[in-house]
């Protein structure tokens, strides 16, 4: 490898390599200018973590530093090789000058050095005072995805199980949480079902949204080499970019699919479409393995190749031929990555994928499976490890058996453990800071004041004095510069500590070298801090118990038995003794070298899928084949329904597949393309979340300012294309799903995200990701109607309550509004029935002049809920955008509740057949119910509690009154009064739902962690 420029020929020369044969080993290497091999006083193993391909490597150390590095050949990763980040990226910044050595305390408004014990010290007396005056929920960890699997697990257990916050997540919300939000998703655990070796045994390989050439370019020398040997494998990419993925698709034969962006779904609808018309699915393996199956079949119907062509840019033919290749190739393996993670609908369209393989029935095969690429080297482990906000293991935190488990295990009070409301995620946490709620911050390897969404908003909360800010580092970073106390941190290579890949692959990396200075690694700082905290277990024992890595690991060994990811049947001496990384699950089922196919066992006894879920589905287990990939004329029902429906996701109930959410524009950049770019905080799915990530810009608010947290203060004027908007993203996502049987209560929200933890609230992520006018201006594909703009006029009351508000803003009194309740002035929906009104004959404005003929005391009776029903949801539809307007900070639930708004708005379009039929009569119950708690505008997070419970009771008005008009559709055999009640009452229960889940995560940081005023340092 001498002679070969690695810098311009980043992947190195060819090792050509057949189908079913093992990958030929190539080692690469390189040392310090004037440093032989020979030279070297020793090597040390260790893995690369400068992506999260997790390569096996060694380090070569003289006089006590790094000279250089080389691949392990035996290693089942790389086999030998080396990226370039590896080769050059690991060893040469060990002398930096600009490394922290010695710990940093805030003195006079200037970071001075100090010694460790004068800075802990003050770290422990702040994080004591706070714990005695404000208890455990003034306390966050925000942390990333570049610590060892030890230093996780010991952050969480002093998290969860010492301190007892729920406000823990990582910068892995930023990244990929769509990873493992489409996992839970669709398989109800995290986990990849897929393996490297598939490339050595695939006959296609498709890549979503991936660039691997880039970003995992070890991983891309494997593709090359079997492209370039006997039997090559076609490769399919699926990529706006004309990149060196797309140039190999058309070399091998393959397609490239340069769709439109925002139109993933729509072109995985369209593959879906093509595999039932063709008969490529393996329908006797579907019915017994998965759910969903017939929804989505009718939902992805509309997807010709020639709609699915004119949606995303691409030939019709290239559709075709695509779904060819994946409903005719024996062996396939999928990747995904940022293109579909850091777009609309990206949870649905992770999703998608794993649609296509249940639908050929290509999992947990040898050759086929789907790789969701993780982007750090460490992300697996932040996720495995409850890091990230989720518990340990894989466990879900609305599940009580498994958080008894944990107390069991760490020997702690059940309530000690975070488990009455969902996670807390990373956009929170900084708005709990803001807020003064939380007054002791410890982030750990990661720049939230560069990184993260409206940076300059963020910047002015760390900045807070209500706040104490501790960061550890390798530099002072421009989160450091804000900080109380700065730690100096060890880095890699200057300790020991495992890593998983996203091949599931666990890595031992040695100490090869001494930190500088007085730099230590943070499992040292985590363990120095629970010391002096003085934390203690029921039987008096510290917490944790353990003092060095080979502790924590036997420690977290135990943590995952019996769980999916089950480490129990490694140690320190087995990956010491291993030439290779050892994939988990390894236990007594599954022994060292077993091939990491997580899912295959569910596949062969899906009834075992109960036993691996029962921690993960708790929260998600809702019809998941109830609203994926379709572009149906019916009422749009929100992704992940599970998050909300106690039994939603019973078995044999019908879930989703995976789909489109609604949007009628496809982003397009625009001017202030330099100005930090967010989406709501849930993982794109997330992977903002939840995990459900949309990679369209901020719109602005008047003056261009972007709306806080990123999360749209109004809708930005993009130009049109070709002179029409793109009608690409329209759908709804219906996720196919393995079947599973009942396993517990389901939780009304989930752990993001996205991507985007999941910390879904009810609404699912992918909703949340788009701005409130693209996910409610949508259009009904069969009626072409369009629904009202948010924030358009609005057919219905204002509560009294924000009567002030209103009147600053010029909006007109709804006691002055016209007869049929909206506004006047205000545009009439075309598609709302004219409302007679008080005292007027049927007339020109009865549609039926024959109703008051016909109308009997029952049907009269009937009226009275109509009426009673309409003015409700008047009310609530006002009420949510009010809320929407005096909590905007709040970010995403400012957006959530303008959709919810929306909801209220069709119920009362839809119910426009039946009021013309059994007319209405006016009701003041809803006045009362306002009249008693909305009465004023209210702020601060006491006030955002107020007005979620104000909310909550209008709705449970709604709800009941739904219940009522179902019967009486049941009882008056009026189908079309049935079916519209049902349908608006299913939303309504998930409206109560999702503010149910906000309470109770408001609740406890609103009535006992309030903190202070702010002052800025």
């Amino acid at each position: 490898m001498d002679d070969v420029d690695r810098i311009a020929d980043i992947w190195g020369p060819r090792t050509p390599q057949a189908r079913g044969t093992v990958w030929p080993a190539r080692v690469d290497m390189t040392l310090r200018d004037g440093i032989g091999a020979e030279d070297v006083d020793r090597w040390v193993r260790s893995s690369c973590t400068l992506c999260s391909n997790g390569c096996g490597c060694d380090l070569a150390v003289k006089d006590g530093g790094l000279v250089g590095i080389r691949g392990r050949a035996t290693d089942v990763v790389n086999h030998g090789r080396l990226g370039p980040k590896g080769l050059f990226g690991h060893w040469t910044w060990q002398d930096d000058p600009d490394r922290l050595r010695r710990p940093l305390i805030r003195e006079g408004g200037r970071l001075l050095e100090t010694d460790w014990d004068t800075a802990m010290g003050r770290v422990v007396a702040e994080s004591s005072r706070l714990l005695r005056e404000r208890g455990p929920l003034s306390h966050a960890f925000y942390t990333s995805g570049q610590l060892t699997l030890e230093e996780y697990y010991t952050l969480g257990v002093i998290g969860k199980a010492g301190i007892g916050t729920p406000h823990m997540d990582g910068n892995t919300r930023l990244c990929t949480a769509t990873s493992g939000a489409a996992f839970k998703e669709s398989f109800g655990s995290d986990g990849q079902p897929g393996s490297y070796t598939d490339i050595d045994h695939a006959d296609a390989i498709f890549l979503f949204g991936h660039n691997m050439s880039e970003t995992q370019t070890v991983l891309w020398m494997r593709v090359l080499d079997r492209t370039c040997g006997d039997d090559p494998p076609v490769v399919v990419c699926v990529d706006p970019r004309q990149t060196p993925v797309a140039d190999e698709a058309k070399r091998t034969g393959g397609v490239h699919l340069a769709v439109r962006p925002g139109t993933n779904q729509a072109m995985l609808n369209g593959l879906t479409r093509e595999l039932f018309v063709n008969g490529w699915v393996d329908e006797e393996w579907v019915r017994e393995h998965t759910i969903g199956l017939e929804e989505l079949r009718t939902a992805v119907e509309p997807w010709t190749p020639e709609r699915t062509g004119e949606v995303c840019g691409v030939d019709p033919d290239d559709v075709r031929r695509a779904a060819r290749i994946f409903g005719t190739s024996e062996r396939i393996l999928s990747t995904v990555l940022q293109g579909f993670y850091q777009s609309h609908q990206a949870t649905a369209a992770s999703c998608g994928v794993h649609n296509l393989h249940l639908l050929r029935g290509l999992i947990g095969k040898v050759g086929s499976g789907v790789l969701q690429m993780n982007g750090q080297p460490t992300a697996q482990n932040t996720r495995e490890t409850g890091a990230d906000g989720d518990l340990p293991g894989f466990r879900n935190w609305s599940n009580a058996e498994h958080v008894e488990q944990l107390a069991r295990l760490w020997d702690v009070d059940v309530d000690t453990i975070p488990h009455w409301s969902p996670p807390t995620h990373a956009m929170q946490i900084m708005r709990y800071v803001e807020q003064g709620s939380i007054g002791f911050l410890w982030v750990q390897a990661t720049n939230p004041a560069v990184s993260m969404p409206d940076s300059a908003r963020i910047r002015r909360a760390l900045a807070s004095d209500s706040v104490f800010l501790v960061v550890s580092d390798l530099y002072l970073t421009e989160t450091a510069q804000l900080a109380d106390v700065v730690l100096p941190a060890a880095g890699w290579a200057e300790k020991t500590g495992c890593s998983t890949n996203v091949n599931r692959t666990v890595h031992l990396s040695e100490k090869a070298v001494e930190p500088p200075g007085e730099a230590r690694p943070d499992l040292e700082m985590f363990i120095d801090y629970a010391r002096r905290m003085n934390f203690r277990d029921r039987s008096g024992r510290p917490i944790p118990r353990w003092d060095t890595p080979e502790g924590a690991f036997d420690a977290w060994r135990e943590a995952t038995r019996g769980r999916p990811v089950d480490y129990t049947g490694l140690s320190y001496d087995k990956l010491r003794a291993s030439e290779t990384g050892i994939p988990w699950p390894c236990n007594g089922e599954a022994p060292p070298g077993h091939r990491p196919a997580l899912h295959r066992r569910h596949l062969r006894d899906p009834q075992r899928l109960l036993r691996d879920l029962r921690a993960r589905r708790g929260h998600r287990r809702g019809a998941v084949a109830r609203g994926t990939p379709c572009a149906a004329p019916r009422r749009p029902r929100l992704p992940h329904r599970g998050a909300l429906h106690p039994s939603a996701r019973a078995p044999g109930r019908r879930v989703p597949a995976a789909g489109l959410q609604r949007s009628n524009r496809v982003p397009v950049p625009h001017a202030d393309q330099d100005r930090p770019r967010a989406t709501a905080p849930r993982g794109r799915t997330r992977a903002l979340g939840g995990g459900v990530g949309c990679g369209r810009a901020a719109p602005r608010r008047p003056g261009g300012r972007p709306g806080p947290g990123g999360v749209p203060a109004r809708r930005d004027r993009r130009p049109r294309q070709g002179g029409r908007r793109p009608r690409g993203d329209r759908l709804r996502p219906v996720p196919l799903r393995l079947l599973g049987p009942r396993d517990g209560r389901a939780r009304p929200g989930c752990a993001p995200a996205g991507g985007q933890r999941a910390h879904d609230d009810g609404v699912g992520r992918h909703l949340q990701a788009a701005g409130p006018q693209d996910r409610c201006r949508a259009v009904a594909e069969a009626g072409g109607r369009r629904r009202p703009a948010l924030g358009g006029p609005h057919d219905g009351r204002f509560p009294s309550r924000f009567a002030a508000a209103r009147r600053a803003r010029g909006a007109p009194d709804p006691r002055r509004a016209g007869g049929d309740g909206r506004q006047r002035g205000a545009r009439p929906d075309p598609a709302l029935p004219a409302r007679p009104r008080a005292g007027s004959g049927a007339g020109d404005c009865d549609p039926d002049p024959d109703r008051s003929r016909r109308r009997g005391p029952a049907v009269k009776g009937l009226a009275v809920y109509v009426g009673l029903i309409e003015h409700t949801e008047s009310i609530l539809a006002a009420g949510l955008r009010e809320f929407a307007r005096a909590h905007v900070d709040e970010g995403e639930l400012s957006v959530t509740a303008e959709l919810l708004a929306g909801w209220s708005d069709e119920h009362i379009r839809r119910l426009g057949p039946v009021r013309s039929r059994y007319g209405d009569e006016p009701d003041s119950e809803p006045d009362r119910l306002h009249a008693a708690g909305m009465q004023e505008a209210r702020t601060g997070p006491v006030g955002l509690l107020r007005d979620l419970q104000d909310l909550y009771t209008m709705a449970s008005l709604a709800d009941t009154t739904w219940t009522v008009l179902v019967q009486a559709g049941l009882g008056a055999h009026d189908q079309e009064l049935k079916d519209v009640a049902t349908s608006c009452k299913e939303e309504t229960t998930r409206q109560l739902a999702w503010f149910t889940t906000h309470l109770k995560q408001a609740a406890p940081q609103a009535l006992l962690a309030a903190g202070p005023g702010r002052a800025v340092r």
